[in-house]
């Protein structure tokens, strides 16, 4: 390994060591230890430090081919104690700013969709209920209304009817009178006998259903 190489590997290890601890700084932040569970907590931990070494093993070997050496992990300590003792407040404040800029961009923009999209599809729908159900109302009264009207239209018409069937009735002979009733007699009786028939035969069905029961 050459000079130069041996150079450029301490310095990308000591960069990699101030890249770790902002790494673990923002993963501390957005963690949350106290409110997770610790089988979360355990999880992630493992993933972290796993995701961390593949990064530090692929950056070691873009520059040296992967050789590990003693200086290697010297390096990785005074990157990331000069990143504790120089740039970790710097780093924590610009953390905590990005994520207050991302969390009002986000309500903005959830403000702004609820006003310009939301709402005023709410409300298009909430009007179209109101006047679907105004005119259904509507239309349920004029058909009452309708209905009145023709059922008065129609007893009107059967009292004049009956009143002009009275009128005739007076008007016919006696014999035709007699004959009429005596044929409305034999009418109705017969309909009674058919109906009694009927109630005998459903009164033996039901005999023979509770028999079978």
């Amino acid at each position: 390994m050459t000079l130069s190489t041996q150079f450029l590997t301490m310095l990308s290890m000591i960069g990699m060591g101030s890249l770790f601890g902002a790494m673990f700084d923002t993963y501390q932040r957005f963690l949350n230890r106290p409110k997770r569970k610790q089988w979360i907590v355990f999880i992630n931990d493992l993933l972290f430090w796993m995701i961390q070494a593949l990064v530090i093993f692929y950056t070691l070997f873009l520059v040296n081919n992967g050789e590990l050496r003693f200086y290697i992990f010297i390096a990785l300590v005074c990157g990331f104690a000069a990143y504790q003792s120089l740039l970790k407040g710097t780093y924590l404040r610009i953390l905590e700013f990005l994520i207050k800029t991302v969390i009002a961009i986000a309500q903005f923009i959830k403000k702004t969709f609820q006003l310009l999209v939301y709402k005023p599809i709410v409300g298009l729908i909430q009007l179209v209920i109101i006047i679907l159900l105004t005119i259904g109302r509507g239309l349920l009264t004029l058909v009452k209304f309708i209905f009145k009207v023709l059922l008065w239209i129609v007893k009107l018409i059967l009292t004049i009817v009956q009143k002009i069937l009275i009128i005739f009735w007076k008007l016919l002979p006696k014999s035709l009178k007699k004959s009429v009733e005596k044929l409305y007699n034999r009418t109705a009786g017969k309909i009674k006998k058919i109906g009694n028939y009927i109630v005998k035969w459903i009164d033996k069905l039901n005999k023979w259903k509770k028999k079978k029961e």
